[in-house]
């Protein structure tokens, strides 16, 4: 698909058929996280892919919504903030956007190859971190469903470009 195709077809997927997702897509949307840019390059995350069959109660002790466990896998992008480049000036850590980064590049190339995603950052962190055996420095940042859509994408309500877009000042 041609780049504006991709970012203007691409809808947050809320049904999935049980299709499988073949390893090799997969690994092109592992890839697409992998390359994304971060800061510094660090590349202050890890990307855990959880099966879903046989794990549907524990998955959605993490986020309620019936259709994550329809998808056959979910996708959490973690990041790990004694990785990332840290701002001299602030303080500022850049993993969360980093990871943000990196599920955005994941969650396009699933649009590319047909398959369906949704970000979510409302989940139950605690049953997260339980659920994927996180370290403590690690923290669950995104997480999305990856399968097959078995819904239609309805209409985009987006603001426009003048209510977004200021140039040179405020």
């Amino acid at each position: 698909m041609e780049f504006s195709q991709v970012i203007t077809t691409r809808y947050s997927v809320r049904a999935y058929r049980p299709d499988p997702v073949e390893d090799d897509k997969l690994r092109q949307v592992l890839e697409a996280a992998r390359i994304a840019p971060s800061a510094a390059n660090r590349q202050p995350i890890k990307l855990i892919v959880m099966r879903t069959t046989g794990r549907e109660d524990e998955i959605r002790q993490i986020y309620r919504r019936p259709w994550l466990v329809q998808a056959p896998l979910v996708i959490a992008v973690c990041a790990i903030a004694s990785q990332a480049w840290v701002r001299e000036d602030d303080r500022f850590n850049a993993r969360i956007i980093d990871a943000a980064i990196a599920a955005d590049h994941l969650i396009l190339a699933a649009a590319n190859l047909g398959l369906g995603t949704c970000w979510i950052a409302a989940f139950n962190v605690k049953a997260a971190r339980a659920a994927l055996q996180l370290p403590d420095e690690v923290e669950p940042v995104i997480l999305t469903p990856l399968g097959y859509p078995a819904d239609q994408p309805g209409p985009k309500e987006r603001k426009s470009l003048d209510e977004l877009v200021k140039y040179d000042h405020w």
